[in-house]
């Protein structure tokens, strides 16, 4: 077989066959690892007869229209279609206009119509297009507020505390502390993901490997915002036990607390379904009536995955369960949904109180004060166990993984243990489960944070079973995106935040800012060799932030405790050993100290390694000072934490994702060093 033909077919597929690593120098992906990755994406290639078929498969599906095509404002719009002669053009609120389709040489189609940003109909003889033509630039903080000096928290949702939480931060806490923060200026407060997870299985509850993201956690609901607070207090003295010592604890016991929260659920919801009467009934009827067959599959995976756990633990990937099980129009299926009818209604119900609770949240949020209210966190993938890939299996890379490639940090590289979005299933569906991820990330929110935006570009994608360095970048159709971005963060009046760090793309921050999508900007990487970058040359077009919940948290880089942990945990990686990296830290901490005293946030002696709180105070004001639209103070930096939230490179062996923050939320700011250091942040929009 031809390596010249293989190479050919993974480039037409999207595959990147040379990409340049870290270091700069230039690699290209070995054959083996090319055919691995095109059998995965449905491309058979172990023969020259193969190749060829699956090129002619390529060919054959650029050749078909494609249901949606995106198009910017009053430009003129090229169209796959061979037709020439008029158009009639359909838009959403039922205006038609005519438009004439003139030929071009390569046998595309131009439409001059200059349209406005919007969603429309062309019909063009027997064929219908949706136009999804885009506005210059997403909303921005400049469309809030002319000369935007705001600033915000970022908060693990699930760590917040209440009283009466079961265990585990919701949205009644998130209100607690909006109404805290808004009395200090703050404009927004950033979640981590609230995408669904796995009811049937607590254990698996990382926020950023979901196994939807066309749906809420209903674990992180305060039903209260739906039932109110009598009748919740009622229905958890009947439904529950322990709550009290799960809400002590400085870790989330996850299985606990889900079995708890459940319990108190399922009360409810008992109540509910057995009350024709109640008013929310027709509220109920109307959000299951919206959300249609994709929330009817979410609630029926959640119903199923339970019963297939029950029946066989061995099975909790839906892709290890027997052929009846793993097709959701199956007769086999279509059965169990009519037996388990009122198991499916309780979890379309729970998703129903998720749903009004996050919207609660963001309306308490703006009635606050708050110009940008809740920025919701969209995560870059999936998990391929999960509802989504259960339901909609062809939306997705099922049989590959992303993750990243070696680097001088992770020498051996990354698998994330998540699948994406398929480049061809979203063409060839019309980009819908984008379009619903994007909706339901911007529905309740002011805004949303994109994680690892490199995917809108390209994703490093691994063939499942192979190790992280044996895969190669896909390529996504970055122009399209943006654009289904801009339309969409402008009919939700909703700002978009990118989290660029890492391995960028050559161009493509540049190209987020023409779409008016800010980047993500962190204390930790704004250096230059061994200098700390002055605020004032911080980007104005980037959010500002002392650290992420992948990083270190100022006290605890300051202190030097995130070494620490490493060592223990022998995951130190390849910068040199203990000594080493202690050195090398209180070199970087005289220098941290010289760029806050330049900057005049601070004027005394450096403090010792062990004395954190005046670093956290003058990291906090660094921030403040940068020309940044938006500065982001972890909550964990506000409270002047050790611990991060994550550790990347650890499972159970580090407690990520359990710590619970200390005070209750409405209590946060009653510490004078909290409220001093929102203060100094709440200063940015009063200069």
């Amino acid at each position: 077989m031809s390596e010249e033909g293989l190479l050919d077919l993974a480039r037409a597929a999207g595959i990147a066959v040379d990409w340049v690593d870290a270091a700069g120098a230039p690699r290209r992906v070995t054959p083996e690892v090319l055919r691995n990755i095109l059998n995965a994406l449905g491309l058979p290639c172990g023969t020259q007869v193969r190749v060829e078929e699956s090129r002619a498969q390529l060919a054959t599906a650029k050749d078909i229209q494609p249901p949606l095509v995106t198009a910017d404002a009053g430009k003129s719009i090229v169209l796959p279609m061979r037709h020439q002669g008029a158009a009639r053009i359909t838009s959403e609120d039922g205006t038609r206009q005519g438009a004439p389709l003139v030929r071009r040489r390569d046998g595309s189609c131009r439409l001059d119509a200059g349209l406005e940003p919007g969603y429309y109909q062309l019909e063009v003889a027997d064929q219908s297009i949706t136009l999804a033509v885009a506005p210059q630039t997403c909303f921005r903080l400049g469309d809030i507020v002319e000369e935007p000096r705001l600033w915000g928290l970022a908060v693990q949702l699930y760590g917040l505390r209440r009283q009466g939480d079961s265990g585990i931060g919701d949205t009644g806490a998130v209100r607690a502390l909006v109404s805290a923060a808004a009395r200090y200026g703050a404009d927004a407060i950033a979640l981590s993901p609230v995408h669904a997870l796995f009811a049937a299985d607590a254990k698996h509850f990382s926020p950023y490997s979901p196994s939807s993201r066309l749906f809420l956690n209903p674990l992180l609901v305060d039903p209260a915002a739906v039932f109110g607070a009598d009748r919740v207090a009622a229905a958890t003295l009947a439904a529950t036990s322990g709550a009290t010592n799960l809400e002590t604890g400085d870790l989330i016991d996850w299985p606990a607390t889900a079995a708890n929260k459940f319990a108190l659920l399922r009360a409810l919801f008992e109540s509910f379904s057995g009350n024709d009467g109640d008013p929310r009934a027709a509220d109920f009827a109307q959000f299951r009536r919206m959300g249609g067959d994709l929330l009817e599959r979410h609630a029926l995976f959640e119903a199923l995955h339970a019963a297939r756990l029950k029946a066989d633990p061995r099975q909790w990937n839906w892709r290890d369960w027997p052929s009846e099980w793993r097709n959701p129009v199956s007769p086999t299926v279509a059965q169990f949904a009519a037996e388990h009818a009122r198991e499916i209604t309780f979890h379309v119900f729970m998703q129903w109180l998720a749903d009004r609770a996050f919207a609660a949240a963001q309306t308490h949020a703006r009635q606050a004060g708050m110009r940008i209210g809740l920025i919701s966190d969209l995560a870059v993938g999936m998990d391929s166990g999960g509802s989504h890939a259960w339901s909609q299996p062809d939306d997705l890379l099922v049989g590959l993984n992303v993750g990243a490639p070696p680097d001088i940090f992770n020498p051996a590289g990354q698998n994330w243990g998540l699948t994406a979005f398929s480049p061809r299933g979203l063409k060839a569906g019309g980009f819908a489960p984008f379009l619903a991820t994007l909706r339901t990330a911007m529905r309740h929110a002011g805004g949303v944070r994109i994680d690892h935006a490199m995917s809108l570009m390209r994703l490093w994608v691994i063939p499942e079973g192979a190790p992280p360095a044996d895969g190669a970048y896909l390529t996504y159709p970055f122009n399209d995106f943006l654009r289904l971005v801009k339309l969409e963060s402008a009919r939700h009046r909703a700002v978009v935040v990118a989290e660029d760090l890492g391995t960028v793309p050559p161009g493509f921050q540049n190209q987020l800012d023409r779409a008016g999508i800010a980047g993500m900007r962190v204390l930790w990487f704004e250096r230059a060799a061994e200098k700390f970058t002055p605020p004032r040359r911080w980007s104005s077009h980037a959010v500002a932030m002392t650290s992420t919940h992948d990083l270190p948290t100022v006290a605890g880089w300051w202190r030097g405790a995130d070494i620490e942990t490493r060592e223990r945990l022998q995951i130190l990686g390849s910068n040199g050993g203990t000594q080493a990296q202690q050195d090398q830290r209180q070199a970087d901490r005289t220098q941290l100290w010289k760029a806050f005293r330049s900057a005049g946030v601070a004027d005394a002696p450096m403090p010792a390694s062990n004395d954190t709180a005046p670093v956290v105070d003058a990291a906090v004001k660094f921030v403040g000072a940068t020309p940044s639209p938006l500065a982001i103070l972890p909550l964990e930096d506000a409270l002047g934490l050790t611990e991060q939230p994550n550790l990347p490179g650890t499972i159970d062996e580090h407690p990520n994702w359990r710590r619970r923050y200390q005070p209750t939320a409405d209590q946060i700011f009653n510490d004078p060093a909290v409220a001093a250091r929102a203060l100094s942040l709440g200063m940015r929009s009063r200069t």
